[in-house]
């Protein structure tokens, strides 16, 4: 999960270039990102067990799954095309008590009053993030939180399905998921003129590289994380998503000179506080079990 975690701003900083310097729209973006992911991993099916291994067990849920993950990339990228990356990121991490808290209603995983209370805690920190970036840049800053709610709800289904479907054939399904939706989306933006989910082909073969770049590392970062969920409860992993944020600082700075003001490192310290101390009750009562 920190792998993953480390890897996908790679994916938020090649669609914010390719978005502002190369013209590709994030609906574009995001309809490559699928293309690629669902070739890749079919690919990798195919060759070591067939065509017949391509169809999952669950298709109609991880055809779902596909459909979560790209409105969740697409959102997130037209967000960023807007807000500084770091910014949108750090909003972006409620997305960890989303999912605690959906885990608990309806995975009926335990979470006691503590863990609640930092979900309390985590949320108020986010909003030291949200207030600034919402008096600069209006309501755009608020599409970060639609991102993470979305983001849970595909995550969750990552921990009911990865007891029965092949990791390889979830991302295979799902890259076809999301390449339907995205395609769907492309025409409508198309026909209605809206710029950002409209169809805006590569024209450059930087540009071509870069989206061939992404569609990777969303795959592997993505089976990562399918790995992960196969392995442990989802209210434990939710605090490893806070490694994305070292990583998406340093690249927003690097490539876009973008830096959260101060102001917004307190609430990320506090979203990551709260987060670690969900991890910490986790630890707690996993060794209460053992004994």
């Amino acid at each position: 999960m920190a792998c993953a975690m480390l890897a996908m701003p790679l994916m938020d900083v090649g669609g914010k270039y390719l978005t502002l310097y190369e013209g590709v729209s994030p609906g574009t973006n995001t309809f490559f990102r699928f293309l690629v992911q669902m070739i890749l991993t079919g690919a990798v099916i195919v060759a070591f067990d067939g065509v017949a291994a391509l169809r999952p067990n669950q298709l109609l849920l991880n055809l779902l799954r596909g459909v979560l993950l790209a409105a969740a990339s697409g959102i997130f990228l037209i967000a960023i095309k807007y807000v500084p990356l770091a910014d949108a990121l750090a909003i972006f991490f409620v997305e960890p008590f989303i999912l605690t808290a959906m885990s608990a209603v309806f995975l009926r995983e335990q979470v006691g009053w503590r863990r609640w209370l930092a979900i309390v805690v985590g949320f108020s920190g986010a909003l030291l993030v949200i207030r600034p970036n919402f008096l600069e840049f209006g309501a755009v800053s608020l599409l970060p939180l639609l991102t993470a709610t979305t983001f849970a709800t595909y995550l969750l289904l990552n921990k009911v399905l990865s007891a029965r479907d092949n990791s390889m054939v979830m991302q295979s399904s799902a890259g076809l998921g999301g390449c339907l939706f995205a395609a769907a989306i492309l025409v409508f933006g198309s026909a209605a003129g809206v710029d950002d989910l409209a169809w805006t082909p590569p024209v450059s073969a930087i540009a071509v590289a870069i989206l061939i770049g992404v569609g990777v590392v969303s795959s592997f970062g993505h089976l990562l994380i399918v790995s992960a969920f196969r392995l442990a409860p989802a209210s434990l992993l939710a605090p490893f998503q806070y490694f994305e944020i070292v990583s998406g600082a340093v690249l927003g700075y690097i490539v876009f000179n973008e830096f959260p003001e101060f102001i917004e490192w307190i609430g990320v310290a506090i979203i990551v506080a709260s987060g670690l101390y969900i991890l910490y009750r986790e630890r707690q009562l996993a060794r209460a079990v053992s004994k």
